[in-house]
Order: C-alpha cells, then structure tokens, then sequence
C-alpha cells in the first residue's frame, strides 16, 4: 500500500462499492469522503434537508468522478435497512464496503431513562448493525471480499454514568463484530469495529457552546475540563481521522486484522 505526499493511502477503491450509514453529515460524511476520494461508488444514508442533501451528493460525485446515491432510509426499522440495502444493489450490484455509522444519544439516570428512548437508541446503534449485516454477507461472499467496519465508540469499552442504552449499545456492537469475524474468517470478508473518543463535528460545537452558556464558563474550559475530561490528550479527534482509519481497515494492508476493536481515543481506555 503506497503513501500520498500527505501522508494517507494512495490504495483505490475504483470498482468497489461503499455504503455508510448515517453519512449525511458529520463522521460519517467524513468516512463517505474518504472512500469517494480513493474512487470508490458510494450510499449516503441519513436525514436532512433533501435539497441539502441533493447538493452534498451531487458534489460528493462531481469533485471525485464517482457515482454517489442517497437512501433516507430509516435505520431503527429492519424494513428500512432492507430498503438502503437494496437501494445500493439497485445503483451499483454489488456490495463490497459496509460502514455502520449510524447513532444517536440520550443521556438521563438509568431509572428515568424513557424506555422509548432505550428502544430507539437499541433499534439505530445495535439492531442496525445486525440488519445491515445480514443483509450483507450474502452479497459479499458472491464476489469473494468484503469489508465491514462497526463505528463503535470509546463507551464500547468503558462506562459512563447516565448513557446507560447507548453504553449498552456499543458494547453490543463489540460483540457482534466479534461473532461476524468469527464467521467470516475463511471468506476474505473481515470485521472490525472502531472505537473513537470524542470528534469535532457540527453537533460537537454546538454542545460546546450550549454548555458554555449553561455553566458561565469559556468555551476552552468546556472543551478541557467538561467534554474532554477523560480524554488524555485533550484534543479533539478528526472526522479525517476517523476515515483514515477505515480507508486502511478496508485497504490490503489490513487484510489480516479482523474482530478486533481499534480505540481512537486519545488515551481515554488507557485509564
């Protein structure tokens, strides 16, 4: 695997089609970039503004000569994960890259987390990964490669108080990663989850700026002492960052690693 100049894999992706759930802004935009720069076909999914969304696809596609599609498609029902799936078989006929991207939070004490909130969190951060999975394999294993990476979260590893569905969640998505590599192992289809701490994104700098105005305090204390507490190296991880990583879980390179879960969390598990 060769180096750009700036430092990132040179491997393309040209013939290879991707699909990253939850890709409409943020990480996931990020990862869907990546892969759109190294050639790759790829499936937006997320919510949004449709002309937004139209403009972001449309751009994503022009600036790297690849084709980009666009699902709506609800992750927290199994009919909508059918949906995108086929969505990207319709486009491309094939399936070779599987990002599971796709979150939401809530936080509260456990006893008066609303179970509604529980189920939805389960359904998008968990029961997705499953549905997209499944749905997956079968296309994978008739070209002989695939590629499936889980965008898991430090709190896949560690606890936190009062995120008690999403905690639960991510765990889970360790697990399943785990089962998925085991099965896979003699495929050529490999498995691996990702385990950011905290990245800049847009909903990241408005948290910011709420807790600002919440506690009185600066916007650097917010950053240091509030959001990042855990976070050893005290600075945020990188969108870029985090599609590098995938570029290169889906690359040659990685052919070997598989089950395993990759914390990109500025030392936050190292505690």
């Amino acid at each position: 695997m060769e180096s750009a100049k700036d430092g990132t894999s040179s491997e393309t992706f040209a013939g290879k089609t991707v699909l990253v759930t939850g890709s409409t802004s943020g990480i996931g935009l990020g990862i869907a970039r990546r892969f759109a720069k190294a050639g790759a076909n790829v499936v937006l999914n997320g919510f949004g503004p449709a002309t937004e969304i139209e403009t972001l696809r449309a751009q994503l596609a022009a600036e790297n000569q690849v084709s980009v599609a666009y699902s709506p498609a609800d992750m927290s029902k199994p009919e909508g994960v059918a949906e995108l799936i086929g969505k990207a078989v319709a486009e491309f006929g094939r399936l070779d890259i599987l990002v599971n991207n796709a979150g939401i939070q809530y936080v509260a004490p456990l006893a008066e987390f609303p179970p509604a909130k529980w189920d939805q969190i389960i359904a998008i951060n968990l029961s997705a990964v499953f549905h997209t999975t499944r749905l997956a394999l079968p296309l994978m294993r008739s070209h002989g490669w695939g590629r499936i990476i889980n965008v898991a979260s430090a709190h896949g590893l560690v606890g936190s108080p009062f995120k008690s569905a999403y905690v639960a969640a991510k765990h889970g998505v360790l697990g399943l990663t785990k089962v998925t590599a085991l099965e896979t192992a003699e495929e050529n289809i490999t498995c691996n989850a990702i385990c950011p701490g905290y990245v800049f994104t847009p909903l990241v700098e408005a948290q910011i700026e709420a807790q600002s105005k919440a506690h009185g305090v600066a916007r650097e204390s917010v950053v240091r002492d509030i959001l990042l507490a855990q976070q050893p190296n005290k600075r945020f991880g990188s969108v870029e960052e985090i599609g590098e990583i995938c570029a290169f879980l889906a690359s040659s390179a990685a052919a070997g690693i598989t089950g395993a879960s990759l914390a990109v969390d500025g030392g936050w598990t190292a505690h």
